[in-house]
């Protein structure tokens, strides 16, 4: 199959080119910084189109004689000068890779969402995919990939399009130290004992997923997914707190954490959303970001495993080999041994 990847340079969208020229597909690698785009050059299968998710030109160019399409180009940032930033790239890029991908005749497109659109856990139970959200987005990102999920869904019913849509949860693991791999970051920053803090009294559970499971999802999708339909890509529930247990046990470093209380978090958060305002300074986290951790992301992984056929990596598992991975980096005479 021939299949476009948007934000193909990207912590996922890079593991996926590879992942589908390996299975003998061949990929037309959607890229906007030439830099970024150097380690894919040389791979075989893969082939370079430069261009924006805004310009339809570009999306029509690389488009063009494919089969599907997995649309993983987002503004993923915690802030942004002019918020309407977050819904001209999520939302109308979304819509132009849509149209141009049906044009196209492209066959099946998969969506990559976020997990922070499904519904926040109650009483200890999971949410799932259909799980009713009785509470607002709480980001501008989460808000405009929810209403890009909605636009998916009305060009499924009413275009007749094949639109699925993947939901990751925290992903971690081995790959571009990106904004968008914010686990792995913290992960190593532990590694180097500059990371210390535990937002509130860290009973706050989240749904952290191993990058191999995000990719090998995506790529079940293609062939599995509902059009319509929403699957988390999740891995295992875990407060921040078994989280940093788990971290200490597999690096064989127990540092001594602190745990912040959410209101100074919040006001740190103000503060810094202030100086963003102020001096255009990106902060580190907003006030809606720290509103988060009051609330708890249990969330099932069962449609993924059962419809898609992937089962979660375990938390303990996925962090060893992030972490073996990181030592390598630390010592690249060591990996050579």
């Amino acid at each position: 199959m021939k299949i476009l990847v948007t934000g193909a340079t990207g912590y996922i969208g890079t593991r996926i080119c590879e992942a589908l020229a390996a299975q003998g597909h061949e990929v037309h690698a959607l890229y906007r910084s030439e830099a970024r785009a150097a380690p894919l050059r040389s791979k075989e299968g893969i082939h370079l189109f430069k261009g924006d998710i805004l310009d339809r030109d570009s999306i029509r160019k690389a488009v063009r004689g494919t089969d599907a399409v997995i649309h993983v180009a987002a503004f993923a940032k915690p802030w942004a000068p002019d918020r309407q930033l977050f819904y001209r790239i999520n939302v109308e890029g979304a819509r132009i890779v849509f149209e141009e991908a049906h044009r196209a005749d492209a066959g099946r497109v998969v969506f990559t969402s976020t997990a922070g659109t499904i519904s926040p856990s109650e009483n200890g139970q999971p949410s799932n995919e259909h799980t009713p959200r009785r509470l607002p987005q709480f980001t501008d990102y989460e808000a405009s990939k929810a209403e890009a999920e909605a636009l998916a869904r009305k060009l499924t019913d009413e275009a007749g399009m094949e639109i699925v849509i993947v939901n990751p949860t925290r992903v971690y693991g081995p790959g571009l130290l990106s904004d968008s791999n914010g686990v792995t970051r913290m992960v190593k920053l532990y590694l180097e004992g500059k990371f210390r803090i535990i937002p509130g009294d860290g009973s706050s559970v989240g749904n952290y997923v191993y990058i191999d499971d995000v990719v090998e999802g995506h790529l079940a999708a293609l062939g599995k997914g509902q059009p319509g339909e929403r699957y988390i890509l999740g891995g295992e529930n875990a407060s921040f707190n078994r989280f940093f247990e788990i971290l200490a046990e597999v690096t064989g470093r127990r540092h001594r954490m602190i745990r912040l209380p959410i209101p100074v978090m919040s006001l740190a958060a103000h503060a810094m959303h202030l100086r963003a305002e102020w001096f255009g300074t990106p902060p580190l986290i907003t006030p809606p970001w720290v509103k988060k951790y009051l609330y708890n992301w249990h969330l099932s992984t069962e449609r993924m495993e059962k419809e898609l056929g992937v089962p979660p990596t375990p938390l303990r598992s996925g962090l060893q080999r992030t972490v073996a991975w990181l030592e390598r980096l630390r010592s690249p005479q060591a990996s050579k041994a």
